[in-house]
């Protein structure tokens, strides 16, 4: 995270103060982690999904953990314990890291990209936001394009309420539409 963000982060007591009558920083909401996470197809060859571990990998700077079906579904060919997809948790400077990543570089280059939506942030005070496609993170070449995938980003904060999340992801520099 540059320095103007994790500024951002510690300025929030200032900058939310009056509106939640805040008497304390620590009232104020913070980050405290983000999970990406992709779902793989069971089926898939284990090649396919080296490659999904590999990328996830330069896209997060940490290595993702696997996530196994809960339950036997024998109409998709689905056995206890397959891999249905992968997950990363970030805290701390990775987290920092990739939120300064998503709000500057990423959700910029999402084709048709009008804003979140402020209905995608849930009562609890996170937010949950899809990317169809993992190509608009840098780090990806070009010239993997013919296997792309989808990922899902949660950012997970101490806010007590949907309005209060709101207006610290605001803050955060997050484009929520109006």
């Amino acid at each position: 995270m540059t320095h103007t963000t994790v500024d951002k982060v510690k300025g929030a007591f200032a900058a939310l103060k009056g509106d939640f009558k805040y008497t304390s920083s620590m009232q104020a909401p913070r980050l405290v982690k983000i999970v990406v996470s992709t779902g793989v197809n069971a089926s898939i060859d284990k090649k396919k999904k080296e490659l999904i571990v590999d990328r996830l990998t330069r896209l997060t700077g940490q290595a993702p953990a696997p996530r196994a079906a809960k339950k036997s579904i024998a109409t998709f060919k689905l056995r206890q314990g397959d891999t249905v997809g992968y997950q990363v948790t970030l805290r701390g400077s990775r987290r920092d890291a990739f939120m300064d990543k998503l709000v500057n570089i990423v959700l910029p280059r999402v084709r048709d990209f009008r804003g979140i939506k402020p209905a995608a942030i849930d009562e609890m005070g996170n937010i949950s936001i899809g990317l169809k496609e993992h190509t608009v993170f840098p780090e990806t070449a070009d010239e993997d394009m013919k296997d792309i995938f989808g990922l899902a980003v949660t950012i997970v904060t101490t806010a007590k309420s949907k309005k209060e999340a709101e207006s610290f992801l605001r803050h955060l520099g997050l484009p929520l539409r109006d």
